[in-house]
C-alpha cells in the first residue's frame, strides 16, 4: 500500500490544481492562458501543477505582508445577521408590526 503512496499524491495534487485553475477568474491567472495552464498541469504530471501552485495565480498575501497563498476577501457580506440594512429592514418590519398590532388593539378597545 505504502508503494501507491507517491502515485495517489500525484494524482491528488494534478486534481486539486486542475480545479483550482478551473475555478480560477480569468484576471486572476497570470502569464499565460487559463486553458494553456490547464493543458500544462494534465500534460506535467509532477511540474505543471507545482508551477501553476507558485506561478500561476495571482495570490493574496496572508497577515499584510510576508509569503503566502490564501485568497483576497471580496468586499460583501458574509451572512445577512452582518449586513447593517438588513438589521434595519428588520427592525422597521418590526416597528411597524408593532405599530399595527397597537391600533387594531386599540380599535379593538374602542
Amino acid at each position: 500500500m505504502l508503494r501507491y503512496l507517491p502515485f495517489l499524491l500525484i494524482i491528488a495534487l494534478t486534481i486539486y490544481t486542475f480545479i483550482d485553475c478551473l475555478n480560477t477568474p480569468e484576471e486572476e491567472v497570470k502569464h499565460l492562458p487559463k486553458v494553456v495552464w490547464v493543458i500544462i498541469i494534465l500534460l506535467f504530471s509532477i511540474v505543471g501543477p507545482v508551477v501553476w501552485l507558485f506561478a500561476g495565480k495571482k495570490r493574496a498575501a496572508v497577515g499584510g505582508g510576508g509569503f503566502g497563498g490564501g485568497r483576497a476577501r471580496r468586499a460583501q457580506w458574509v451572512a445577512p445577521d452582518d449586513n447593517p440594512e438588513f438589521l434595519k429592514s428588520l427592525r422597521d418590519e418590526q416597528d411597524e408590526q408593532d405599530e399595527k398590532r397597537d391600533r387594531d388593539e386599540k380599535r379593538d378597545k374602542d
